[in-house]
């Protein structure tokens, strides 16, 4: 395998989730973000994910070590320059995407493939803020949430990127004991355009008085089988990023994308999720 080091870009809990995936499989990593305090804050979350798979018998206090040995926390771009892979997992914001692949294109040798984790934004329209001589080593993956556990990454190569790049990327991502799957670049990939669509109609259910959020949850566990249910999924991806990419998706799609009202008052209210203390569930216990 190629990838020696590799870098994640934000170090919030799906930033250091993905950092934890390459540090689990003896990768070298980078995790980086506004400041180093921030980033040692990720490798902390790192550990506390890590506690709760040896309270599970899945690792055990040896393993743990060995994973987080790898991570090294920064709160400066430059440490990444002989990385040779690096992923971008910040804000849903084209300004401050663009301007890290702009920062990590002066920075990085000219081998290094830059990813972007993004659930919606086009991956040709972030890739132009790279030089024309890296446009062919720009791609998208966009892991599932939580990252640490899920299998999917979508694989979503922009417009001049070359086929070399998406197998590397793709060999990577099995090497992580990941599932990758190919998608073309459009708005929303393949998962979150289904994924947006069955939790909007859960919405709906709740705002019609069908169902209890509690009770939907119990429909998506025992009854369609899923590992936890799609309101406690949503706490946990945070409501202000699923209040941004509905409106990517609906500026995109139109009607069949509209807003979710009652992910609007939570955002209003202040209730993002786990985050926060509070979303559709209660925390702060």
């Amino acid at each position: 395998m190629d990838i020696k080091k590799a870098g994640v870009v934000g170090a919030g809990m799906m930033g250091a989730e993905i950092a934890l995936c390459f540090a689990r499989a003896g990768i070298e990593t980078v995790l980086s973000d506004t400041s180093k305090e921030i980033a040692e804050k990720g490798k902390e979350k790192q550990a506390a994910v890590l506690d709760k798979s040896i309270k599970k018998g899945k690792i055990d206090e040896a393993a743990k070590a060995a994973a987080l040995e790898k991570v090294t926390p920064t709160g400066d771009l430059s440490d990444m320059a002989d990385c040779d892979f690096i992923i971008e997992a910040v804000l849903e914001n084209l300004e401050i995407k663009q301007g890290i692949y702009k920062q990590l294109d002066r920075i990085c040798k000219e081998s290094t493939i830059i990813a972007s984790n993004t659930s919606s934004i086009s991956i040709t329209k972030l890739a132009s803020a790279v030089s024309e001589s890296r446009r062919g080593k720009f791609i998208g993956t966009h892991f599932n949430s939580p990252a640490s556990v899920m299998k999917l990454v979508e694989i979503i190569p922009a417009l001049l990127t070359d086929d070399e790049t998406v197998d590397i990327t793709k060999e990577l991502l099995l090497y992580i004991e990941k599932e990758p799957v190919k998608v073309k670049d459009v708005v929303g990939f393949g998962l979150n355009r289904l994924f947006h669509c069955f939790y909007l109609e859960a919405c709906r259910l709740v705002e019609e008085g069908v169902c209890t959020p509690e009770d939907v949850d119990k429909i998506c566990k025992y009854g369609l089988g899923h590992p936890m249910g799609i309101f406690a999924l949503l706490d946990i991806t945070g409501h202000d990023l699923n209040q941004s990419v509905d409106q990517i998706l609906f500026e995109g799609y139109g009607e069949r994308f509209r807003p979710s009202p009652v992910i609007q008052r939570l955002v209003d209210s202040g209730r993002l999720g786990r985050k926060s203390g509070a979303g559709f569930y209660n925390y702060e216990k």
